[in-house]
């Protein structure tokens, strides 16, 4: 078993998922990467990540499908034996923004096969995987990343509003399941964050921001959220489960 701790995190080759692999690395964590792309085409990230010092494995294989979640835990287990902190990161928005009396069952399959679905039985096979663990001493932890779309309505992207209100029942549900085994289970709701997928839409932001959308007016950046996962992943939040963080500077509060 490596003496390392693992830290799994799927959707890590860009924006806020590499964030968090990055900070994961920084501090020792031997990586796991679930990503949809040839590892050519991540070769640069991996390079980076590798520089830390710290063990990184690829894993080519997309979240909806059964067989790529069993492969990849079989690959992490073959590798490394042993898995501390999982971060489901990974995620889609809809191909083509619709209005929700428009939308198809194919746009909505899309989103929600991956954001919902593949995340809830990615984390039913390794938290089965952890239980195990936790018998060698390994005190696991679970991050999901949702969004401030968990209870902001947009109605042209609906299917990832719906798919990301599921991540925080997804949250409760694994939080109260594996709390009898000390398996802590947490959420951040990652708000306004700059990333390629946001870069599009600048403008837009910059203004809104400008003009009071959020307390605190900036941008956030994928570091911010690593942040975030970081002080969870450190288990210094030991006597708490099930709890959200906010990384949204400040949207979430009611003001008048």
């Amino acid at each position: 078993m490596i003496e390392n701790r693992v830290a799994v995190v799927t959707g890590a080759t860009r924006g806020i998922g590499y964030g968090i692999a990055k900070q994961l690395a920084s501090e020792g964590y031997a990586v796991a990467i679930l990503g949809t792309l040839d590892e050519i085409n991540v070769k640069p990230q991996l390079d980076i990540l590798r520089e830390s010092g710290s063990p990184v494995l690829y894993f080519k294989g997309n979240l909806k499908s059964s067989d790529a979640r069993e492969a990849f835990v079989e690959c992490i287990m073959k590798k490394y034996e042993r898995i501390d902190v999982l971060v489901n990161n990974a995620g889609v928005a809809p191909k083509e923004r619709m209005d929700i009396l428009e939308i198809d069952e194919e746009s909505y399959d899309f989103v929600m096969d991956i954001n919902l679905k593949g995340t809830f039985f990615l984390t039913q096979l390794i938290s089965n995987v952890m239980i195990e663990g936790v018998e060698k001493d390994i005190r696991p932890i679970i991050i999901n990343i949702g969004s401030m779309s968990a209870y902001t309505s947009s109605t042209s992207r609906g299917e990832y509003c719906i798919s990301k209100a599921g991540i925080s029942m997804i949250t409760k549900l694994f939080a109260d399941r594996l709390a009898q085994y000390n398996i802590n289970v947490y959420e951040i709701r990652p708000g306004i964050i700059y990333t390629d997928m946001t870069s599009m839409v600048k403008e837009k932001y910059d203004e809104l921001i400008d003009n009071g959308l959020t307390p605190i007016k900036r941008w956030g950046y994928p570091e911010d959220i690593a942040n975030a996962v970081s002080v969870f992943a450190s288990g210094k939040l030991s006597f708490s489960t099930g709890e959200v963080v906010n990384v949204d500077g400040g949207f979430h509060l009611r003001r008048l």
